[in-house]
């Protein structure tokens, strides 16, 4: 049985190129939609990682959101700092804004307002750090080179160095700025901060005060996002069905194509378990084949996208079992179609 399947998929190549494409494009996507729901968590432990922080102390009653920071006065900076357990305490400020860029459309960026040489401080891969008002360091993907301008809230920065994976929001650079600069686009000058970030955990604070782990940022950060995340999970399960679905009509059609051929085995005895077993091994070929075809294919395609696309490794692996799922399920609509063949009609015309 297994040398007949093998010389049908022969037979009917194109046809089964033509299917292994097709699955394989969808097979693709569901490795970028997972990518992309990956992507929400990459993003925010980069910007939360990358402010060199061991916790951060909110307002009390927080939800503790990373761009949802609620103001507190800035005279709380003193006063962390000078806790117990304590090593260093600065002031973050971080709010969604739009920025205007001479000759463009408006693009959205997370402000983060910080004091140069303190936490929050940016590594630029080009350029240098925040010295000045006036200055900024900026996500790649927010388009502008060194020395080029944007404006918010009528305020104008100069970009001078630029940073690799700081976005947040699916895929909203960030742009950093000075504290002083922050409060003024977001508070109208007024001393007011989103956050102290510490090294070392303060061992108490006083009322109106809450202590935060990068961790607890970064769950309550990821939880605003639960239903982007839970949209494309939905759509993975639809590109999964699709997927099936080809392949199912794939073997279908062969197996259509193959009526005198089920009826020869059923008359020299095959059983309806041998002609599943046949119909599964072209099945799982064809869907093991796409699988293959779409981690390459996904490779390539993830930087197509504005927001950050981070495949799990984990998804390669799950792919070919998922895919041997979805063949076996597949070769079961034409199982039917095969057992139904008539014996006799292996005779006729004789």
């Amino acid at each position: 049985m297994l040398a007949i399947t093998l010389q049908d998929l022969r037979y009917r190549a194109r046809q089964f190129v033509i299917a292994v494409v097709g699955a394989g494009l969808v097979f693709a996507m569901t490795l970028l939609l997972a990518g992309m729901a990956a992507g929400f968590g990459v993003e925010i432990n980069q910007t939360v990682q990358g402010m060199g922080a061991q916790s951060w102390v909110l307002a009390a009653g927080s939800v503790g959101r990373i761009a949802d920071l609620s103001p507190i006065p800035q005279s709380d900076v003193a006063t962390v700092r000078n806790e117990a357990g304590v090593t260093k305490a600065d002031p973050v400020i971080i709010v969604p804004q739009a920025a205007k860029v001479a000759g463009g459309p408006a693009k959205s960026v997370n402000l983060i307002g910080y004091q140069p040489g303190g936490l929050g401080s940016p590594g630029p891969v080009t350029g240098q750090t925040v010295q000045s008002s006036g200055e900024a360091v900026v996500d790649s993907k927010l388009g502008l080179g060194i020395g080029q301008n944007f404006v918010v809230s009528g305020r104008s920065f100069r970009v001078v160095g630029i940073v690799a994976g700081r976005t947040l929001l699916g895929g909203v650079p960030d742009a950093y700025v000075t504290l002083g600069d922050a409060q003024a686009v977001v508070f109208g000058g007024r001393p007011l901060v989103g956050a102290v970030l510490t090294t070392g955990i303060p061992k108490a604070l006083p009322a109106g005060l809450s202590q935060y782990s990068n961790t607890q940022i970064e769950q309550a950060s990821l939880a605003q996002m639960s239903s982007a995340v839970s949209s494309i999970d939905n759509s993975r399960g639809f590109m999964w069905v699709i997927a099936a679905i080809i392949v199912a009509a794939l073997v279908y059609v062969t197996a259509l194509e193959r009526t005198r051929d089920f009826a020869v085995l059923k008359a020299l005895g095959s059983s309806s378990r041998l002609l599943f077993s046949g119909l599964a091994t072209q099945a799982v070929a064809v869907a093991l084949a796409a699988a293959i075809v779409a981690a390459i294919i996904a490779n390539f395609m993830t930087g197509i996208f504005a927001q950050p696309v981070d495949i799990p490794g984990s998804s390669f692996v799950i792919l070919p079992l998922s895919a041997v799922v979805v063949g076996l399920l597949a070769s079961v609509a034409a199982l039917r179609r095969a057992v139904s063949v008539d014996p006799a009609a292996a005779f006729a015309g004789a």
